[in-house]
This record gives C-alpha cells, sequence and structure tokens, in this order.
C-alpha cells in the first residue's frame, strides 16, 4: 500500500497549559496533510487537484502519545480507507523521531457546488484513491 507522507513543525501556539501539543491541532494537522495529499502534491508535480468540492463529514483521532516540544519536525501519513459511491475514507498516523503520537481517520463527502448535494466520485479521482488504498479494501 502507498502512503503520502506530508512533513510539518508543530507550532508554538499549539500547546496547551499540560504542556503539551492541544487535542484539536491534531484535526489541522491531519487537514493539512488532507490538503497536500490531494490539492498541493498533485499541483507541485504538474497535476489536477482532486476533490475541491468535499467536505468532512466525521473525524476520529485516537491519541497514543503526546507532543510536548512545539517545533517539533511531523511526519503525517496518509492513506485510504474505503471508497464508497460519494464518500471515501482517509486514514492518518502522526508521528516523528520514531513515535507514533495519533492515529486518525477522517470520512469526505464529495458536494456538487450548485446543487449542494452529494455527487459521485468521479472514475479519475477513484483510480487516484485506489493508489493509496490499504490492502483488503
Amino acid at each position: 500500500m502507498k502512503r503520502h507522507i506530508y512533513t510539518m513543525l508543530s507550532r508554538w501556539g499549539d500547546i496547551d497549559g499540560f504542556g503539551h501539543v492541544n487535542n484539536a491541532a491534531y484535526l489541522t494537522y491531519i487537514q493539512e496533510a488532507r490538503v497536500d495529499f490531494t490539492w498541493y502534491a498533485r499541483k507541485r508535480k504538474g497535476e489536477k487537484p482532486y476533490f475541491l468540492d468535499m467536505v468532512v463529514a466525521r473525524s476520529e483521532v485516537d491519541y497514543i502519545v503526546p507532543i510536548y516540544d512545539g517545533h517539533s519536525s511531523l511526519e503525517i501519513a496518509v492513506w485510504v480507507g474505503r471508497i464508497g459511491n460519494s464518500s471515501y475514507t482517509l486514514k492518518y498516523e502522526v508521528m516523528g523521531q520514531g513515535v507514533t503520537y495519533a492515529r486518525a481517520s477522517t470520512v469526505q463527502v464529495t458536494v456538487d457546488m450548485e446543487t449542494k448535494r452529494s455527487r459521485p466520485i468521479t472514475d479519475d479521482e477513484r483510480a487516484f484513491l485506489r493508489e493509496f488504498q490499504e490492502d483488503g479494501h
């Protein structure tokens, strides 16, 4: 299974009163990785970005080990779980310094921007997602 890897630094402002990265910051981290996966990484390669018209329907995060440093180098792995008719699941691991800090998943729904209703995933989008789909799906 192929994974997209997004690298970033945690930010000083992400640290909360307990001295670790606040739980809400992880949702921003995975959002940045998701956008890089479907849009920016493709644009850097001269390819058409996908899923400019999707919404996140569900987010789930399992916090494993706290991040205590406000300037930690992080890698966020992104891959695809289930692909439905108009929705797909992305899975994530937030890692750094040989440690897995969190695992997460999001369900995205593709939307027709005119009707504001879900739309089917196109054949091109489905082919892109399948490149990164985990085994068993």
